[in-house]
């Protein structure tokens, strides 16, 4: 006499309202990684976009190799005015596929000369603190008046900066960033004044 084969336990079977809420997980993390990848495009193609720092021209304030983040946004969109001590980044007068970081120093419409080194404005001489005293130079430049739509720009290392005194004013349109933080090297994070 042949026994009766115990029978195979057969596994249980996921109710469709499980798979499908699976299925509805899965589908709500890649929307919510599409989204966040959005946003980030968002972020850097219009509001603030992650610059390298090349040279040493704004030394002490901005090192060679050091990682900033401009803001786009303020200036694009005339939220904000360009005001003096705005570092701003800009395509260079003599070669538009360069860009540049300088300090604002003169805004239109601002009478500016340098004697000696030291930098007047409308008749007031500046008090540079971000200019450490190893950085000046004694180099002299005579009155201007800063045009309509154009901004007399230093470097901080004014001893070995290329800017205004060499090249001219900067026009508004060239002017597409202003430098807001230090994001590397760590050490250096920052806000930037």
């Amino acid at each position: 006499m042949q026994e009766n084969p115990t029978p195979t336990p057969i596994p249980p079977v996921a109710p469709m309202a499980s798979v499908g809420a699976s299925i509805w997980s899965a589908l709500s993390w890649v929307r919510d990684l599409a989204f966040s990848v959005l946003i980030a495009v968002i972020l850097i193609v219009f509001i603030y976009q992650p610059v390298k720092v090349e040279g040493t021209s704004m030394m002490p304030t901005l090192t060679d190799q050091e990682r900033i983040f401009i803001n786009k946004f303020t200036y694009h969109f005339g939220l904000g005015s360009i005001e003096r001590g705005d570092m701003v980044v800009f395509w260079f007068p003599l070669d538009p596929t360069k860009s540049y970081i300088k300090r604002v120093i003169a805004i239109p419409g601002d009478k500016v000369y340098i004697d000696a080194g030291q930098v007047v404005v409308n008749g007031h001489a500046l008090t540079e603190d971000y200019v450490p005293e190893d950085y000046h130079d004694r180099v002299s430049w005579e009155e201007h008046l800063v045009p309509p739509a154009e901004y007399f720009v230093l470097g901080d290392h004014r001893s070995s900066s290329s800017d205004s005194r060499a090249w001219g004013f900067v026009k508004r349109e060239a002017i597409y960033g202003k430098a807001v933080f230090v994001y590397w090297p760590l050490k250096n994070m920052g806000r930037l004044r």
